[in-house]
């Protein structure tokens, strides 16, 4: 439904909000002569000059259900940093904790968490805001990370042209997998082996949802080659080469038989009837390079555990979304809500 069309009274299902209605309000938004990257569908962080330093930041929540929320909300603030090129600095943190079930020990397990994913991608926790919050019933972490890079060094999508290589760092849905795995088990041990569970429900920590180091290798390999990345999270892998393809402000064609999806994945996103590519998919990197360097990039760091692939490219027409799918072409599904919003709303 177009932005026009929609009904102004009528509730938005979960999940981020609706691309045209997002991009209507962005609209508004005018940024000074400091700001080198605004607001924008698909960027995953601002960036602002301050004297001879660059600074990058992002805010994001950790939402859905989660063990480690503090471990989780570091490396998915992280993640959106380096694909800006950026490396974190600082962290603040809003934590939201229910009224009912919040103990010292919760409180210590979140704070353990979150020095330690601090310590992994070497930003400092600086300050925030914790309190007990009547109606929730899961913590809510909101994170507000700053990093710092350069003007050689920031990644900026709009130097983008029609051509460029799409590259797919990782399988998709590795952070969707992950949850489901542990949060969904009872249901999951009727008809997936314990093997699989096990491991699926490892898959935040080995693939891993972090793609710092990623985003960091992938630059040194290739500088200035490197035109836009994105990490895709809610939405999955669909929603992800939109926004990408919207950062860059062209179109964008894929082909299905490249993208990667791990077995655990298949296993239990067909067990629970879901799409893996509109499951959360934290820990899967998009990359766009210049073509004449995609192909020496996927044999430099392609692995087993993390495979890397070319897996399409970006076209001249801003509206086309287009995935080629045995041979024939078709538009890149979309996803309103992110599948595993529509699991837990279903259980």
């Amino acid at each position: 439904m177009t932005e026009g069309r929609r009904d102004p009274d009528a509730p938005l299902p979960v999940g981020k909000l609706p691309g045209d209605l997002l991009a209507g309000l962005l609209a508004g938004i005018e940024a000074g002569d400091d700001v080198l990257v605004g607001p924008g569908i698909g960027r995953d962080a601002a960036a602002v000059r301050v004297g001879d330093q660059i600074l990058v930041m992002k805010t994001d929540p950790i939402t859905f259900p989660t063990a480690d929320v503090g471990w989780y909300l570091v490396n998915i603030n992280a993640n959106d940093i380096a694909c800006m090129g950026a490396v974190p600095r600082w962290l603040l943190v809003t934590a939201l904790l229910p009224e009912a079930s919040t103990t010292p020990a919760l409180v210590e397990s979140i704070f353990a968490g979150l020095r330690n994913a601090c310590a992994d991608v070497g930003c400092s926790l600086i300050g925030g805001h914790t309190e007990i919050t009547e109606g929730l019933d899961r913590p809510l972490l909101i994170g507000q990370m700053i990093g710092v890079t350069t003007q050689d060094e920031l990644i900026d999508p709009s130097t983008a042209q029609p051509g460029d290589a799409v590259m797919l760092i990782g399988g998709i849905a590795i952070e969707g997998t992950a949850i489901l795995a542990s949060e969904a088990s009872d249901r999951l041990s009727e008809t997936v082996d314990a093997l699989t569970l096990q491991r699926g429900a490892s898959f935040d920590r080995a693939p891993g949802i972090s793609v710092l180091n990623h985003a960091i290798n992938l630059r040194g390999a290739a500088p200035g080659q490197i035109k836009a990345m994105h990490d895709p999270t809610e939405g999955g892998l669909a929603t992800g080469l939109d926004e990408i393809a919207q950062a860059t402000g062209l179109g964008i064609e894929i082909e299905a038989e490249m993208v990667h999806v791990y077995e655990e994945t298949r296993a239990i996103t067909s067990a629970l009837s879901l799409d893996p590519w509109g499951l959360i998919a934290s820990g899967a990197l998009l990359a766009v390079v210049s073509p004449d360097h995609a192909s020496a990039l996927c044999d430099r760091f392609d692995t087993t555990e993390r495979p890397v692939r070319q897996i399409g490219r970006l076209t001249a027409n801003p509206d086309e979304r287009i995935l080629i799918k045995n041979g024939e072409p078709r538009k890149i599904p979309e996803f309103a809500v992110d599948e595993i919003a529509r699991f837990f709303a279903g259980r």
